[in-house]
């Protein structure tokens, strides 16, 4: 069989004008299904988000459990430790104290209040505490209850390192990031991985004449996942779209491999008159 012709036989069986229908025909479905596939895809993530709503909400119902059934210290903690609603108990390290700078509540700047929290039973582990949020560096919103407290909060994770802090930094200092790992090396450990977002204390922080410290709430769960039946929906609706292609081209192969056989007919009957008149031009 005949393989000659190159580009120019794909060119020709390409544009004719039935494949040319087809072809139309099948980019049509390709486009639908391409669609259908996106439209699977926007509802697997938002039966993520559905998820994540529900979880969310059931968690901020929740009772506290205590936080030893959840997480230990210099432990790694886990994305389904993320807003977990525990109770605490133990005491404040007032020289152990920062506030982390560049936080928003309600559209307004302000401060994390961040402290140490030596949890009983533990051997004096420290769990970061964020009190809440403030709207001044003011010290006297270090004034942290004495003697031993019992906290209720929201665990969250802890935020990403960029870089170490100076061991020195004295109490009160704004640091950047609520972030265990760096605090490690100021606080001292054994240390709790991720922070406790406080919900209430017992007894409660006096403020004085100073704003309320204001509670940040619990973190928002970002990602319950994807949907896995609407994303394999959409994973099967552009596969069909692709095997449309896929069809549109083997059958313009097939032309092609009818237009080179066509040719080589053509060329095997030629080839008796061609050596006829060869024969008569030399007698």
């Amino acid at each position: 069989m005949a393989t000659g012709g190159g580009f120019g036989d794909w060119l020709r069986a390409g544009t004719r004008p039935r494949l040319l229908g087809i072809l139309v025909i099948l980019l049509a479905g390709a486009a639908l299904c391409i669609r259908l596939g996106a439209w699977q895809l926007d509802r697997a993530q938002e039966r993520g988000e559905q998820a994540a709503a529900v979880e969310q909400a059931s968690q901020e119902g929740a009772d506290p459990v205590p936080l030893a059934e959840v997480v230990a210290p210099q432990s790694g903690f886990t994305q389904n430790m993320v807003g977990r609603h525990v109770q605490v108990v133990g005491e404040y390290v007032p020289e152990k104290q920062f506030f982390v700078a560049g936080r928003e509540l309600d559209g307004t700047d302000g401060y994390y209040l961040l402290s140490a929290f030596e949890v009983d039973g533990t051997g004096g582990a420290v769990l970061p505490v964020v009190r809440g949020w403030v709207p001044e560096a003011d010290p006297a919103y270090l004034e942290a209850p004495a003697g031993q407290v019992e906290l209720t909060g929201y665990l969250a994770g802890s935020e990403a390192v960029t870089g170490g802090l100076d061991p020195d930094l004295p109490t009160g200092a704004q640091v950047g990031l609520v972030s265990a790992a760096q605090l490690v090396n100021v606080w001292g450990g054994p240390m709790y991985a991720g922070q406790l977002r406080l919900g209430a204390e017992d007894p409660p922080a006096a403020t004085g004449a100073l704003a309320a410290i204001e509670p940040i709430g619990p973190p928002v769960i970002e990602d319950a996942g994807l949907n896995l039946r609407n994303l394999a929906y959409a994973a099967e609706w552009w596969i069909f779209g692709g095997f449309a292609l896929v069809l549109w081209w083997r059958m313009v192969r097939d032309e092609v491999r009818h237009l080179r056989e066509e040719r080589a007919t053509a060329a095997v009957k030629r080839a008796p008159a061609d050596q006829a008149s060869e024969v008569h031009e030399g007698v």
